[in-house]
């Protein structure tokens, strides 16, 4: 059986990979800070699917904790086949009033760790002649977004390169763009998505943007962008003016700091 890596696991979009992945017949290697939460996951899933499921307990700003995860998708013995690098966070857009720390940390797990991980796993993928990497990005990218939109922005360009540079060699790189999802992001806010002042048909479910996410993946797509009404938005926010799309994505609550 190919063995999937998923990165930020135990909720949201990652948690809904392994699900799709282990119901497709893969093995797993799962990664989270959230030992707990990891941990009654796994059981879920060896019992529903009857996979394989190893952990991995990594805060991967942590460069003994992302190391080990870089071991692993480097290894030859036990090849990864899927990457999917999801773990993420957000933090509020008034850039001026965050902790520098924190900022740091969030370019750190948005860019870093994919970028160390990815050129971990690369080598034996290419030895092999197969694997995909899916990177987890957002509309985001698309549009002004202080310094999430940023690191998206780098996440889609990066990603679209290696796409065209690998693909031919048999290892797709895919950035993922969706916009507001529903999953327990908010609900650990404190707030239900209902109250976050979007409009409801802005809102994706997780199932769904995974389906498209894998299908667009084994098409070897170098981006993909969920749903016809966020390939709309992504288009349009390209010609306007950067003072109207900085508006535009400032829709929604700005979430204190926020991690999976």
């Amino acid at each position: 059986m190919p063995t999937a890596l998923i990165t930020g696991a135990s909720s949201g979009l990652g948690a809904e990979f392994a699900r799709q992945l282990a119901a497709r017949g893969a093995d797993l290697v799962l990664v989270a800070r959230d030992r707990r939460a990891l941990q009654s996951f796994a059981v879920e899933l060896r019992e529903h699917f009857a996979v394989r499921v190893d952990l991995i307990f990594a805060d991967l700003t942590v460069p003994r904790q992302l190391a080990a995860v870089e071991r692993r998708v480097a290894s030859v013995e036990q090849p990864i086949e899927v990457l999917v690098n999801n773990a993420g966070f957000g933090l509020p857009l008034t850039f001026e009033r965050n902790e520098i720390d924190d900022e740091v940390t969030h370019l750190r797990l948005h860019v870093e760790a994919p970028m160390r991980i990815m050129h971990a796993a690369l080598p034996s993928m290419l030895e092999r002649g197969h694997g995909r990497i899916i990177n987890v990005a957002s509309v985001a990218a698309f549009m002004p977004r202080s310094t999430y939109g940023a690191v998206k922005r780098w996440v889609v360009s990066f990603s679209r390169w290696a796409n065209v540079h690998y693909g031919s060699l048999g290892v797709t790189v895919t950035a993922v763009c969706p916009g507001f999802v529903h999953t327990n992001f908010h609900e650990r806010m404190g707030l239900p998505p209902s109250k976050e002042g979007i409009a409801s048909m802005l809102w994706l479910d997780a199932p769904s943007v995974v389906r498209q996410t894998l299908r667009a993946a084994a098409r070897g797509r170098g981006v993909t962008i969920p749903s016809l009404r966020y390939k709309a938005i992504a288009a349009v926010v390209r010609v306007l003016p950067a003072s109207l799309t900085a508006r535009l994505g400032e829709t929604g609550r700005r979430p204190d700091s926020l991690r999976q």
